[in-house]
């Protein structure tokens, strides 16, 4: 029987952290061997991302694309080694969730930049919708976990758009990403109302007395 998470099946994120849990483990007690602190870890994985999206910016697609490929892992390594420290608090999470929201924000800036200077009008609407896209994802999460609904659901979260990103930035194809991300990061916003609609419909209405 496969294993849930709130009753649902595992995230694709949630896979990936386990099928490297061998790889991720070893790094991440070796960096807090050394005394890397894992918020410390969090922002060299958004420096490393930010100068990615410079190298994007003067136009080095595939300098650019490694870099921030190269970047991911520092995402799960700072959960891993808060873990490992048995120091996983509130305020290390949120700062990672913080942290993550910028650093998908800097690349888009990069390629606007790009993209700007080429007077490039399609590929900048497409890096604002990508961008409003990516937003949304995890903010009608966020605004459904206040409501108390899990609204973990949809087609790209935050692994799969790396995965979309990443490598076509690395074989200079960025414009296809900017395709696929700004329909499918709005489809998977989407998606996520649609779920908060279903299961709050299914809750008995909330009594205004005293209200």
């Amino acid at each position: 029987m496969e294993k849930t998470i709130n009753r649902k099946p595992l995230t694709f994120t949630d896979r990936l952290r386990a099928w490297f849990k061998w790889l991720l483990d070893p790094l991440g007690a070796f960096f807090n061997r050394i005394g890397i602190h894992p918020i410390l870890m969090t922002l060299l994985g958004f420096i490393g991302t930010a100068a990615g999206a410079l190298l994007l910016a003067l136009g080095h697609m595939t300098w650019g694309g490694l870099l921030i490929l190269f970047t991911v892992p520092f995402d799960a390594l700072d959960g891993t080694m808060a873990r490992l420290r048995h120091e996983a608090t509130d305020w290390g999470a949120f700062v990672d969730s913080v942290t993550d929201r910028y650093s998908e924000l800097v690349i888009y800036l990069g390629l606007l930049i790009y993209y700007l200077n080429h007077a490039n009008k399609i590929a900048c609407a497409l890096v604002f919708l990508s961008a409003a896209g990516t937003m949304l994802v995890p903010y009608t999460k966020a605004k459904a976990d206040s409501l108390k609904i899990d609204a973990n659901v949809g087609l790209l979260t935050r692994a799969e758009r790396y995965l979309v990103l990443a490598p076509c930035l690395v074989f200079g194809i960025p414009l296809v990403a900017l395709w696929l991300l700004a329909v499918l990061t709005n489809f998977t916003a989407l998606q996520r109302i649609m779920h908060v609609r279903q299961e709050a419909r299914r809750r008995p209405p909330q009594s205004k007395l005293g209200a």
